[in-house]
């Protein structure tokens, strides 16, 4: 019987850095399969709309921690095109072969950019962002880790920054696999799915994050398909 009270805390297949680069872009092409066809991305797009609603600013800078093959920041381009905002988008992660595939992915996106960039390991002046994205990422830091990066996410972020992750319910499991069975190819995206989904998140766990970052307001929300949606916007633009 899984224990769904409590996060897993095993690691997930694809974190390995020895996976070969080809085997590692169907894995990636797999995931964003999935979150395309769940409405994953839109659910990002949609809390940036929220967020820059009334700014007004000329342009934006966007900062991806965790990019992967650059699948989100390209969704958010196009939408950005599409109603005349200018973006300026850099990618971060530490996977080089990640990286390589979202370059080759991204060559019609001069908007955007990809480092290889730990990213408690930046200065707030290094890499500053109006907004802050991380994309089914935080499920992969154990409960220690995460203040840490929520707190690199503050001094960041001059607006605010939008994390998106899963809701670890055993329903939303059972239904991957079902989901998994019909959509995914790899072995990898399979298993690592269903890991991801007991390293999610219940709502109250995430409330409790977001209490150790007084200086921004927060807003979680749960969105289908089993997912939270939590924008944290900066109380006072830094």
């Amino acid at each position: 019987m899984i224990d769904f009270n409590k996060r897993c805390a095993d690691t997930e297949l694809m974190d390995d850095l020895s996976l070969n680069k080809s085997h590692l872009k169907q894995i990636l092409f797999d995931i964003d399969s999935a979150n395309r066809f769940l409405n994953g991305n839109n659910l990002t797009i949609q809390a940036i709309h929220e967020l820059i609603k009334g700014l007004n600013q000329k342009s934006y800078t966007i900062l991806d921690m965790g990019c992967g093959n650059g699948s989100m920041l390209r969704s958010i381009v196009l939408w950005a095109r599409k109603h005349s905002i200018l973006f300026e988008c850099t990618g971060v992660d530490l996977n080089e072969k990640s990286l390589a595939i979202a370059r080759e992915e991204s060559s019609d996106f001069p908007e955007i950019r990809y480092i290889k960039q730990d990213i408690l390991e930046l200065q707030p002046d290094e890499l500053p962002c109006d907004i802050l994205l991380c994309t089914l990422t935080v499920h992969h830091f154990n409960n220690e880790q995460i203040p840490q990066f929520l707190k690199q996410f503050s001094k960041l972020s001059r607006i605010g920054f939008i994390i998106n992750d899963l809701h670890r319910s055993p329903l939303a499991y059972q239904l991957f696999k079902v989901f998994s069975a019909i959509f995914m190819r790899t072995d990898i995206a399979k298993k690592d799915g269903l890991t991801s989904i007991q390293s999610g998140f219940k709502k109250e766990e995430l409330k409790s994050f977001s209490e150790k970052i007084p200086e921004m307001e927060h807003n979680i929300a749960w969105k289908w398909a089993f997912r939270y949606v939590w924008v944290a916007q900066q109380k006072r633009p830094i």
